[in-house]
C-alpha cells in the first residue's frame, strides 16, 4: 500500500480518536479495512465509559471486523489504530490474523510492537507493521487530552 493510502486511512483513524475525545476518553482511534481496502470496522477508546479494562479501540475494532465478515479470522485486512497497540491488543491482533498494522504515534510506556516490548521478536506469523503515519497528529490529540485532565483534577 502506498503513503498516501495509509495516510488518508489514518486520517480516518484520527477521526475516530476525536470521538473518544468527546466523550473524555483517552483518544485512540481504529480502522480496519479488508484486502479490497473496504473499511469494515471503526472503533475508538470507551475504557472509562464502559468501566472495562479491554475496551480499548483496537480490540473494539477487531469484534466489530469479525461479526461483520462472521469469522475470528481477518486475514488480509489492515488496521490503522493512531497509537502503538499495548500487548493486550497486539496480541489480539496478532490472534485474529490481521495481515498489516499501520500506527502513528510510538508508545514507549507500553507498545507492543518495537518501543516498550516487540511481540514480533519471536512470533512465526507473517506479519507487516508500518509505525510514525501522522504521528504528529496522534501526539497532539494525545498531549492535549492529558493536559486538559491535569488542570481539571
Amino acid at each position: 500500500m502506498d503513503r498516501y493510502q495509509d495516510e488518508e486511512f489514518m486520517k480516518l483513524a484520527l477521526k475516530e480518536a476525536k470521538k473518544a475525545l468527546l466523550i473524555n476518553e483517552i483518544p485512540i482511534g481504529c480502522i480496519i479495512v479488508d484486502e479490497n481496502n473496504q473499511i469494515i470496522a471503526k472503533a475508538h477508546n470507551i475504557k472509562y465509559k464502559n468501566h472495562d479494562a479491554s475496551a480499548h479501540a483496537e480490540i473494539l475494532a477487531i469484534r466489530k471486523a469479525g461479526k461483520k465478515r462472521n469469522d475470528w479470522r481477518l486475514d488480509g485486512c489492515t488496521m490503522y489504530v493512531t497509537v502503538e497497540p499495548c500487548l493486550m491488543c497486539a496480541s489480539c491482533i496478532l490472534q485474529s490474523r490481521i495481515s498489516r498494522l499501520v500506527f502513528g504515534l510510538r508508545e514507549e510506556e507500553s507498545g507492543g510492537f518495537g518501543s516498550k516490548y516487540d511481540i514480533l521478536e519471536k512470533e512465526i506469523f507473517n506479519f507487516d507493521v508500518k509505525k510514525d503515519v501522522l504521528a504528529g497528529e496522534s501526539k497532539q490529540l494525545l498531549q492535549g487530552f492529558f493536559k486538559n485532565r491535569r488542570k481539571n483534577q
